[in-house]
């Protein structure tokens, strides 16, 4: 129910033909409406992040951070601890200090349990890059043969999430002349 409230909130789609929801919709980072709070949105904010921050939550270009986040792959289907994923990030990821994406398990919106030491890879990990400066991360209970250091395992039987964190988001990322694929499910 949450992720439909979200895709219907103005501002809570990143990108109409994409997968990717934003969690912190509204630009406002108390959520309050002119006569009203929106309890709903102030409640995930509270179990995603738990703390307060007002650059979570409004657009700054190269200040703040942008928390992009998806629940479902490609086909809309959410996504599954059993199952291998590919997610492609085109060149020039347009975070002026770092990116990254992490892993969250779906009932505790805590960091995923997986066994590896971080939930997450980011830019300063200095994962592999694809010829032309994109990235191809992968998720799944092993890792594609020779794709082990773009990998973050999953767990079967649970769902999760990631989101997408771009530390100081640059324009292109706000003009969306830079966006991310959707989660691919791999074959």
């Amino acid at each position: 129910m949450g992720n439909e409230m979200i895709n219907d909130a103005p501002g809570g789609r990143y990108y109409p033909d994409r997968q990717w929801i934003n969690v912190f919709p509204g630009q406002d980072p108390f959520f309050q409406g002119k006569t009203y709070d929106d309890v709903f949105f102030r409640t995930m904010y509270f179990t995603l992040a738990y703390g307060m921050s007002p650059g979570m939550a409004v657009s700054m270009v190269e200040r703040g951070a942008k928390y992009p986040g998806v629940f479902r792959d490609q086909d809309g289907n959410y996504l599954e601890g059993g199952k291998s994923y590919r997610l492609h990030l085109p060149p020039n990821v347009p975070a002026a200090n770092f990116w990254s994406v992490t892993l969250y398990d779906a009932l505790t919106a805590s960091g995923l349990d997986n066994g590896q030491p971080f939930p997450s890879l980011n830019s300063m990990d200095k994962p592999p890059a694809n010829a032309d400066g994109s990235f191809d991360l992968y998720f799944g209970p092993t890792a594609p043969a020779g794709k082990e250091k773009n990998w973050m395992r999953t767990v079967p039987e649970k769902g999760y999430f990631l989101l997408l964190r771009l530390y100081s988001p640059m324009q292109a990322f706000f003009d969306e002349t830079w966006k991310p694929d959707d989660v691919e499910k791999m074959k």
